[in-house]
């Protein structure tokens, strides 16, 4: 097999394929242009995406040209999904997005070299477009029994679908075709949920150009129940920091299911399989000191955050848990993590709040009779100090940067209050 199909199949990322040996031998007879979408449903990509441009770098390091496509008018209609129509964003709202993704995306891969990457606009070729002019060039390569047989069209079939989402796949398709005549790009990955969409693209380019192009497929990661990866309780881990802290993303990958973490290990980290395979063995051997977990998230934090963020995530961890000072933590960081603990607001007038009042306001307790009781058997604790005196009143200097307050109910229930001064 061709190395980098050997490698990508080793870490698990090829859940679909067009002919692999036709690919392998393609891939081994030079470099190859290759696309992968990302459309602007939202401010930021998140850990779905995360896998499709991990998979690109690969490519890229083995000498491929990588084409990242940002779907300024895909995004426009939005991928038909299972659950019901999709809301349809205002133009200028996904031209936003669209620019936002293009930072997100050029940041996660090299543009450097005979191979650096190349951005483009699916909105450069389609606003133009004429309906007439699609019709006849695109929608006549399509059979309207095949569309009807894609699982997510049958799935609405009862309830509805618009003509706009049971038209995406021509959209992509042509995408695909643009790409194909423009940059000499064979080869789509995608993940596995876009299966039918990337091979009506290989498709279009045979039936129109009488070409043979290829596609690849990766699989969706979920955890160990079955649910998608990279969605927590609090709703989708997004690459974007103002949406999804580094602290936030780091804990999210340290939290990781002992499982199933070595599977995304091998998808999400750059380590070599003997790196890999030792950290596999480590992990086997002691569980609990969680290896895995901490080499997955400070590899995938440092490659989206970088290498400050990452250690400043790590600082304002040990800092809440009591190993190192909280008074050391910039604003920023402050604000971050208050944040991800859920941080009350508390108005102060001439006075500031009580320490118990703080307690209940943060949630580490549930009832002011709680909290005095929790002071009374040494549980309490602001800022990581013990707190002793059950009418203790908080004092400026507890208010971190002039304004947060960290509370702890013994070892690991942790909270924070936001006073407003």
């Amino acid at each position: 097999m061709n190395a980098v199909l050997d490698e990508l199949t080793w870490r698990g990322f090829i859940a679909h394929s067009t002919d692999l040996d036709a690919l392998a031998a393609h891939l081994d007879a030079g470099p190859a242009g290759f696309y992968v979408g990302f459309d602007p449903t939202a401010p930021s990509i998140h850990m779905g995406n995360l896998v499709q441009l991990v998979l690109a770098r690969h490519l890229q390091a083995a000498g491929h040209r990588p084409h990242l496509l940002v779907g300024g008018s895909t995004g426009l209609i939005g991928d038909p999904k299972a659950a019901g129509e999709r809301v349809m964003n205002p133009a200028e709202l996904v031209a936003e997005w669209a620019e936002k993704i293009r930072g997100q995306v050029s940041g996660l891969i090299g543009f450097d070299g005979d191979n650096g990457a190349t951005i483009v606009n699916n909105y450069d070729w389609t606003a133009q477009l004429s309906t007439l002019d699609f019709l006849r060039d695109v929608g006549k390569h399509f059979s309207v029994n095949r569309m009807l047989d894609r699982e997510v069209v049958r799935s609405r079939l009862e309830s509805g679908i618009s003509y706009s989402e049971f038209s995406y796949v021509l959209l992509q398709s042509l995408d695909y075709r643009e790409l194909f005549r423009r940059h000499g790009v064979t080869l789509q990955t995608g993940g596995s949920d876009q299966w039918g969409n990337i091979t009506a693209g290989v498709e279009l380019i045979r039936r129109s150009e009488g070409a043979r192009v290829h596609a690849l497929a990766t699989p969706l990661l979920t955890k160990a129940d079955g649910t998608k990866f990279g969605k927590t309780e609090q709703g989708t881990v997004w690459l974007d920091p103002d949406m999804t802290s580094p602290y936030a993303f780091h804990q999210f990958f340290l939290n990781a299911e002992d499982s199933q973490v070595m599977g995304y290990l091998k998808i999400f980290s750059p380590r070599s399989r003997e790196e890999i395979g030792d950290i596999g063995r480590q992990q086997a051997e002691k569980p609990f000191l969680r290896v895995a977990q901490r080499a997955l998230a400070d590899d995938v934090t440092d490659l989206v955050h970088g290498r400050e963020n990452r250690v400043a995530a790590e600082r304002a961890a040990s800092a809440i848990f009591g190993r190192s000072e909280l008074s050391e933590l910039n604003a920023g960081v402050l604000a971050a993590v208050s944040r991800e603990l859920g941080a009350q607001e508390m108005a102060a007038g001439g006075e500031l709040p009580s320490v118990v009042d703080a307690l209940v306001a943060s949630g580490v307790v549930a009832s002011k009779s709680a909290a005095r009781r929790a002071i009374a058997e040494g549980g309490a604790y602001v800022n990581n100090a013990k707190v002793s005196d059950p009418d203790a009143v908080l004092a400026p200097e507890d208010l971190l940067q002039g304004r947060y307050v960290i509370t702890r109910r013994g070892k690991k229930t942790v909270g924070a209050v936001d006073v407003l001064r």
